[in-house]
C-alpha cells in the first residue's frame, strides 16, 4: 500500500450498520472483510466475514478472489483502520466502502455477532 493510503482520516463511503444487516438478511451481502486484529475479531464480528488486518491486505489481496466491481465492506472497531483498506479496494476496482461506526456502531445497535470458530 502507499504511504497516502494509511492515512486513518479523510472520507470514503460508508454503509450503515442497519443496512448492511438487512442486506445480510435478506441473503444480499456485499463481501465484509474485518480488517481488526486476530485478537479483536475473536470478541466478534459481523456474521460471515471474512478476517484480513489491514497491515496484511496488500499482501494477501491475491487470495480474496475479489474482481473488479466486488462490492466490499470493510470493518474496524471505529471506522479509522478501514479507511485505509477502503482506498486500497477501491484502486484495485473494487466498489469498498466502510462499515459507518464500525463494530462499535454494530453493537451499539444491538446487532448479531459472531465468533470465528478458530478464536
Amino acid at each position: 500500500m502507499r504511504w497516502w493510503q494509511w492515512l486513518p482520516f479523510g472520507r470514503v463511503g460508508e454503509i450503515a450498520p442497519e443496512e448492511l444487516a438487512r442486506r445480510i438478511r435478506e441473503g444480499r451481502a456485499p463481501v465484509v472483510l474485518d480488517v481488526r486484529s486476530a485478537a479483536e475479531v475473536a470478541r466478534g464480528t459481523v456474521p460471515g466475514a471474512r478476517h484480513v488486518p489491514v497491515h496484511e491486505i496488500a499482501a494477501r489481496f491475491a487470495e480474496l478472489g475479489l474482481s473488479p466491481g466486488s462490492e466490499v465492506v470493510a470493518v474496524c472497531e471505529s471506522a479509522h483502520r478501514s479507511i485505509p483498506a477502503v482506498r486500497f479496494l477501491t484502486e484495485r476496482g473494487c466498489r469498498a466502502v466502510q462499515l459507518a461506526g464500525g463494530m462499535t456502531a454494530w453493537r451499539r445497535a444491538g446487532l448479531p455477532v459472531e465468533r470465528p470458530a478458530e478464536a
